[in-house]
């Protein structure tokens, strides 16, 4: 399993199918300091939708809670989540099976009436290949 075998899959966190569909969405790293693992990051944002608990409490192993909430707020204001959700059709694969988010509902934190941020020199980053 790519990302998440040391500790196991829980039942609120991304299957390989679900992440195969996912990670190509995900934008890139740029360069600076070692990023945390995408799909760990990714898996601390499913614990914390599905859980209501506050960012400071989320188990330490989804990286750190302010790198899970950064990234769920960038990735948010990127339209990252929407397009996922478009990208999921009845028959392919169905988000919420694992994870708790489904196609109708976006997660309640999520800037729903804030328009994305003014595109610098392109936009976002492209998504990942791998």
């Amino acid at each position: 399993m790519d990302g998440g075998s040391w500790w196991g899959v829980h039942r609120h966190e991304l299957t390989d199918q679900e992440w195969e569909l996912l990670a190509p969405l995900i934008p890139r790293a740029s360069t600076g300091r070692p990023r945390v693992e995408d799909r760990r990051v990714i898996n601390g944002m499913a614990y914390k939708i599905r859980t209501e608990i506050s960012w400071r409490d989320l188990p330490e192993r989804y990286g750190p809670w302010k790198t899970v909430y950064t990234r769920f707020r960038r990735y948010a204001l990127y339209g990252i989540f929407t397009r996922a959700l478009q990208q999921v059709r009845p028959g392919r694969m169905q988000l919420g099976t694992s994870t708790g988010w489904s196609r109708s509902t976006p997660p309640s934190s999520a800037p729903t009436s804030t328009p994305p941020p003014r595109a610098e020199k392109g936009g976002p980053p492209e998504g990942r290949t791998g």
